[in-house]
């Protein structure tokens, strides 16, 4: 099949690269011309296990094209995704400029009849509006060609996102007829030959299964953390509580951990665009409104424990900060739980240093300015003559560490766990005064 895909951040990239790997013939269309030129080069904007050598691969092949020129794009292609960006709005919606922009011109330039899918994370009712503006940019051009608007939302994780995309655990369509149901079995079909999971519904209600999905982990993320907290205060422990839950076939132990907060791209700004939508309808989301809340005050939770420990004024100590992006395997910092800790250690008078092994070119844009701070190159040499460690994003180099040779470079052997990935038994057997989330000591 010829696919254009509009835009080329982690989903539009990601989608086109597996399509052409398919097979598949696919434009790669993005208005920045250094990301374009880049991209023909196989340098990668992103982050992302096994990307880059599909992206040269397919390139090489001439299967993966990259051009800022979307009339080339839909002169020769039949189906078109929308993958732009749809940041948070001022009042906490989705901005929508990018996705109607995009609209506008696929209005302007489609020379044949098309079908136009929204891969974007878009607010209920948006293909309706996409629908509307293409065929009103049609219809100043005096023509009738057929568009049909689909939706078809992502559920790519960062990290796995290749992974996710090429054995997806379902294909969600939604449809304004049947019409065009076998297209997209055809276009899905490489990716779910072995197992059904091909889910038709209308289009409203795809557009809806994106956010509710999101809605559902980040709600298991605040209740946990919720747990935590109440376990801190009674003599419990999460962990223990972790597993006897999860034991319920029912709950599954899926985005069961409790931590110091989820961020990134989708969860903060979904839960926000969902509480908006159902407030422009009338409804408050109470539950989301909580899950929001309790989210923004679990990124707080290292800095109590710390400000317990050492009290208000850190100034003149030195703080390691392991992992600084929202999660393990990318290099993605939206919203990250470590801004929140860093900029508030360093608010006190701390002085940090902090390591990741992917995100400390993102990190430098954040603090360019910024004098308390100081990006290490290598997991250890950022103890150096530190107070304490935070670990904040659990990535796998951070499970198993020379513990040895952390206490002989720290100047206190204090660790603040916000991710639990290690135990009071380790802690002891090593020296160090040691914080969990969800589970005091007493």
């Amino acid at each position: 099949m010829n696919i254009s895909v509009i835009g080329t951040g982690y989903v539009g990239l990601v989608t086109g690269t597996c399509f052409a790997e398919m097979g598949n013939h696919v434009y790669c269309v993005d208005t920045d011309e250094e990301k374009i030129e880049n991209l023909k080069k196989s340098v990668i904007p992103i982050y992302e296990p096994g990307l880059s050598d599909l992206v040269a691969d397919n390139f090489n092949k001439n299967q993966l094209k990259f051009t800022t020129d979307i009339k080339e794009a839909l002169d020769n292609t039949d189906i078109c995704f929308i993958a732009v960006g749809t940041p948070m709005d001022k009042d906490g919606s989705a901005d929508l400029q990018y996705v109607l922009d995009v609209a506008e011109k696929i209005g302007m330039f489609m020379s044949h009849d098309m079908i136009v899918i929204d891969k974007s994370t878009v607010p209920v009712g948006t293909a309706d509006r996409v629908l509307s503006i293409i065929n009103g940019e049609l219809k100043k051009r005096n023509l009738n060609y057929l568009c049909k608007v689909i939706s078809n939302p992502e559920f790519l994780k960062e990290g796995t996102a290749v992974e996710d995309c090429m054995r997806p655990d379902r294909v969600v369509i939604g449809v304004p007829d049947k019409e065009v149901v076998s297209v997209m079995k055809e276009l899905y079909s490489p990716f779910i030959r072995n197992r059904d999971r091909f889910i038709i519904m209308d289009v409203k209600s795809a557009e809806m299964t994106k956010y509710a999905s999101n809605a559902m982990l980040a709600t298991r993320i605040s209740f946990m953390n919720e747990m935590a907290n109440i376990c801190e205060r009674i003599g419990a422990d999460i962990n223990n509580v972790r597993l006897g839950m999860g034991s319920d076939s029912r709950i599954g132990y899926s985005f069961l951990y409790a931590g110091c907060g989820y961020g990134g791209s989708c969860f903060p700004k979904d839960v926000r665009a969902l509480i908006k939508m159902a407030d422009n309808y009338g409804y408050r989301a109470e539950i989301l409104e909580t899950v929001e809340k309790v989210n923004h005050n679990q990124k707080f939770i290292l800095l109590e424990k710390a400000l317990n420990r050492f009290g208000e004024d850190l100034s003149g100590l030195v703080f390691t900060c392991w992992g600084l992006a929202f999660k393990p395997k990318t290099d993605d910092m939206r919203e990250a739980p470590s801004i929140t800790l860093i900029n508030e250690l360093m608010k006190r008078g701390a002085y940090v240093k902090a390591f990741d092994p992917k995100a400390v070119n993102e990190a430098k844009k954040i603090w360019k300015n910024e004098k308390n701070i100081e990006f290490i190159d290598n997991k250890y040499d950022a103890v150096n003559d530190s107070d304490a460690l935070f670990l904040v994003t659990e990535w796998k180099e951070f499970r198993c560490p020379d513990f040895y040779e952390i206490k002989k470079r720290m100047k206190n052997f204090i660790i603040f766990d916000g991710r639990n990935q290690y135990t009071y038994e380790i802690a002891d057997k090593n020296g160090f005064e040691y914080y969990q989330i969800g589970n005091v000591r007493c």
